[in-house]
């Protein structure tokens, strides 16, 4: 059994009423998607699953921890997730991702498998810039700040392209 078989409900069978479903997920589960940007990491998730008769509506609710690396120190540290999503499968001709959010299944559709979708919705939530929470204090020695000429540094030697742009400015 791969470990993504784990996170599928069974529709076919279902009665059009409210089902509630509870999952767990660990480090395998990330190591079985193909260049992971997470490699460890524990949590669950409560799915809320609304069926009726012309589309099921699933209400996801992830919490859990993943062990990131600082961009900046290169030190692992724990970064808690809390997320709660939704997704709508619709009923119709074919299997088709519609948008982000809506996702068209046949009638004859059985399972869900909900890996996938596990996955990106715990992506989604990792920050673009991962930092320590020693550092999240801290001022950005990167940032780029605007400094008028006038208040700048004046004993920096003035890079002599701007000087042929201020005669063009003054003219």
């Amino acid at each position: 059994m791969k470990e993504t078989d784990k996170f599928q409900i069974d529709i076919f069978k279902l009665k059009n009423a409210k089902h509630e479903y509870d999952f767990e997920f660990d480090s395998n589960f990330f190591a079985s998607f193909e260049g992971s940007i997470i490699e460890k990491g524990h949590g669950s998730i409560r799915v809320l699953l609304d069926k009726t008769e012309s589309f099921i509506t699933l209400t996801i609710t992830i919490s859990g921890v993943e062990e990131l690396i600082c961009d900046r120190s290169l030190d692992p540290f724990d970064f808690s997730i809390e997320s709660s999503r939704s997704i709508l499968f619709k009923y119709g001709e074919e299997e088709k991702e519609i948008d982000d959010e809506i996702i068209m299944i046949t009638r004859s559709t059985q399972r869900l498998n909900l890996a996938q979708y596990f996955y990106e919705f715990i992506g989604i939530e990792i920050p673009m810039k991962r930092l320590h929470p020693r550092y999240v204090d801290e001022t950005e020695e990167d940032e780029m700040v605007y400094t008028d000429e006038n208040t700048g540094n004046k004993d920096r030697a003035a890079d002599p392209r701007w000087a042929a742009l201020k005669k063009l400015k003054e003219n």
